[in-house]
């Protein structure tokens, strides 16, 4: 998926605020949905972020045009790890780790069938 960097997600020094590096990812993980014509709202629940590992290497700014790209590495029970990837012109700028957890609606974790599992990997995996 790409990104354009705007202005709304810079500092004053036109430099990508770190956080909105954590929202580019929560995009192109929902975008993933939308191409398939899903929300990321599932039938029984939903998914939430467990653990995050995040790593820095150059910053991005205004004007910048950013690929993200995400990749499985591990499924469990009533969770998944993505490795998600932003690149800008074939540099690698930043990576997260990301462990997410599928409740209910009420908050409690439910495992995944094996529909939904399914789907992870069809959205995914590389």
């Amino acid at each position: 998926m790409q990104i354009r960097v705007y202005y709304e997600d810079t500092d004053t020094g036109g430099v990508v605020y770190y956080s909105n590096y954590l929202n580019f990812c929560e995009r192109a993980r929902s975008d993933a949905f939308f191409q398939k014509n899903m929300l990321p709202v599932l039938d029984n629940g939903h998914f939430v972020a467990r653990k995050i590992t995040a790593d820095f290497y150059i910053s991005a700014k205004l004007g910048d045009l950013l690929e993200i790209k995400s990749e499985l590495l591990e499924m469990k029970a009533a969770s998944f790890l993505l490795k998600q990837t932003i690149f800008k012109e074939d540099i690698k700028i930043f990576e997260l780790d990301i462990l997410l957890v599928y409740i209910n609606f009420e908050g409690k974790v439910q495992k995944l069938d094996q529909q939904t599992k399914n789907l992870i990997v069809s959205l995914f995996e590389r």
